[in-house]
């Protein structure tokens, strides 16, 4: 269940996000999705930690999930993907096709990668979760 101010909450952690740098986990797309979970919903998802790499992340996923696959350690934590993602609302979080996460905020969706927070189209997004 999403608090009741979340769109204000949202906001704040999208615009704190764009002034952040990307580092291998503490900000990175899985902690940001994390990140916009607990903003959200005030529960913070056991995401693993301890790694400093993408091969690093990885391997901490798919001890933590069973899953070397982005969308099978995302769908552990938040269950299965919806049909489309076009049925993505604002708050839900999505995969994109370079397999960034990141957070729909409408016709578009912010995601992190090493190049840093970037809005791009939903249509982009390969899976979207319900948050």
């Amino acid at each position: 269940m999403r608090l009741e101010d979340w769109p204000l909450r949202l906001d704040r952690l999208i615009s704190e996000a764009r002034d952040k740098p990307f580092e291998w986990g503490t900000h990175d797309c899985g902690t940001f999705a994390a990140d916009v979970v607990e903003t959200l919903t005030g529960v913070r998802l056991p995401l693993p930690k301890g790694y400093t790499t993408a091969r690093g992340s990885m391997l901490a996923m798919r001890r933590k999930t069973g899953s070397s696959q982005m969308d099978g350690a995302v769908s552990y934590f938040l269950g299965e993907p919806l049909e489309s993602p076009l049925l993505a609302q604002r708050g839900d979080i999505v995969l994109h096709e370079t397999q960034a996460l990141g957070v729909c905020v409408g016709q578009s969706a912010m995601c992190l990668s090493e190049a840093g927070l970037a809005s791009v189209s939903v249509n982009e997004c390969v899976k979207v979760w319900r948050v």
